[in-house]
């Protein structure tokens, strides 16, 4: 991130007597931690418990209870090139940060969570910690608490400066089903991991990463940002501009003038929607059918080891089964819940990319909307022809703002939407075979077994 800025002097790159704030499981024992993260693996000590299949249930009155799916395989630090997608959950962006430093100035990180118990309500914040080498920040190193409301702000707030470009998505305001305990540490974890995500993504975007909201967000304190957040139009008077808006954009119909390469945005939307969306689907039905097999299976070697104690002459070949089938069980364990840390999450965020791509190519055309209302009025001379010539040389402009910067930014998002979605398909493949391979090294060792142990009690068939 070295363009040039108004007002912003050139800043040296970050260096090594400058320590990386903490991310990821590493956060979560720092000091000042009150509610510790999780940071047992699914092959911790003590009987596995599969991660339930991520079915959403609402939560109306806490709208400080928001998850978003787990992610366990987000990188804590990831750098920005224009030729090169920022995902966090990219390899490719640890090696271009480790390569070049001096590309990114700008370090944030969300841990730290702690539960507040007030007699009016109960919510959880989130330690923000930036490190930067910025010229317009009055410090290089800032420490602030953050609810999820206040996420909630910025987001709109960067959506408000900058309608056409894509905006990264929030946890929404669900949870899943049988995590049920409002505070729960893998419930608080998981959002911590999504919120994480989520400023790393605005931080390495080339444009909202000088956001003066963004700057404001990570610097003030909590009583400067309240204050800060009163300014403005309220809720209420954003949502009428709304309302407003996309009524006035559906009485005139289709758009007439629509660029063709916005057309095909559109047209590309529409279907990966529908195939995210359904790949979302089947994949949980999926991970619900094998977790169902998983359990028969479980219950399979409980009934060989039982048999084994009523069949001396069966006794070694049967407790040989239980112990492959142990085995096996085992390795699953380890390939579900990899599917449940790599694969839904990545599927489930660009379903949310899908639904905001669609807002943001809405708000597109009711600019253009307007631009091409104005020249029929004048067409129509409906109005003062230099007035409205006036305001169409201003809408021309504004149309060109936002096709160019919706362009750059879609084509910034299909590169890092490729990437981390060949990254989860592959990780589910090295998982699958290293699933196979281990199940199938275990059966060829109980096949040998057996052939031994039929030679030693038939002298004759030894070669």
């Amino acid at each position: 991130m070295e363009a040039e800025r108004p007002g912003s002097q050139p800043s040296p790159p970050p260096t090594s007597s400058s320590p990386l704030p903490l991310g990821g499981d590493e956060a979560a024992a720092a000091p000042a931690v009150v509610v510790e993260s999780p940071a047992g693996a699914p092959d911790s000590a003590g009987p596995a418990i599969l991660p339930s299949s991520p079915e959403l249930l609402e939560f109306d009155d806490d709208e400080d209870l928001e998850v978003f799916s787990k992610d366990t395989s987000l990188l804590e630090v990831n750098s920005f090139s224009p030729l090169m997608p920022t995902s966090p959950s990219s390899m490719i962006n640890q090696y271009k940060f480790e390569d070049e430093p001096e590309l990114k100035d700008l370090f944030v990180t969300v841990d730290a969570p702690e539960s507040h118990f007030t007699a009016i309500e109960t919510y959880i914040t989130y330690r923000v910690v930036t490190k930067t080498t910025r010229g317009e920040f009055d410090s290089s190193e800032y420490e602030v608490r953050r609810r999820y409301q206040d996420f909630l702000w910025l987001r709109g707030k960067l959506e408000e400066a900058h309608p056409t470009l894509i905006i990264p998505p929030l946890p929404e305001k669900f949870i899943m089903k049988g995590v049920m305990e409002r505070f729960n540490d893998d419930f608080i974890e998981t959002r911590r991991k999504a919120l994480h995500k989520f400023l790393n993504r605005v931080a390495d975007h080339p444009t909202l990463t000088f956001n003066e909201d963004l700057k404001i967000f990570l610097t003030a304190q909590a009583w400067e940002l309240s204050s800060h957040k009163k300014q403005g139009p309220g809720l209420l008077s954003r949502m009428g501009q709304t309302v407003k808006a996309v009524a006035s954009s559906m009485r005139g119909g289709a758009l007439k003038n629509r660029p063709v390469a916005f057309t095909e945005m559109n047209d590309y939307v529409d279907v990966f929607n529908q195939k995210i969306s359904l790949l979302d689907k089947i994949s949980h039905r999926v991970y619900k059918e094998e977790k169902d097999y998983y359990y028969e299976m479980k219950e399979s070697g409980s009934v060989y080891t039982l048999w084994s104690a009523s069949e001396e002459d069966l006794e070694d070949t049967l407790k040989g089964i239980a112990s492959c089938i142990d085995q096996c069980c085992k390795a699953m364990e380890k390939r579900m819940a990899a599917l449940s840390e790599t694969l839904f999450p990545t599927l489930h965020d660009y379903v949310l990319y899908s639904e905001i791509l669609m807002g943001v190519l809405k708000r597109r055309d009711l600019i253009q909307a307007e631009l091409d209302s104005k020249v029929e009025a004048l067409y129509n001379k409906k109005a003062e022809s230099d007035l409205l010539s006036e305001e169409i040389g201003k809408l021309e402009d504004k149309v060109e703002c936002a096709n160019n910067a919706l362009q750059a930014d879609w084509d910034r998002w299909k590169e890092s939407m490729r990437l981390d979605v060949k990254m989860a398909f592959n990780d589910v493949a090295e998982n699958n075979i290293q699933y196979y391979e281990q199940c199938l090294a275990t059966w060829e060792s109980f096949l040998t077994s057996q052939t031994d142990i039929c030679l030693e009690g038939n002298p004759e068939d030894r070669p």
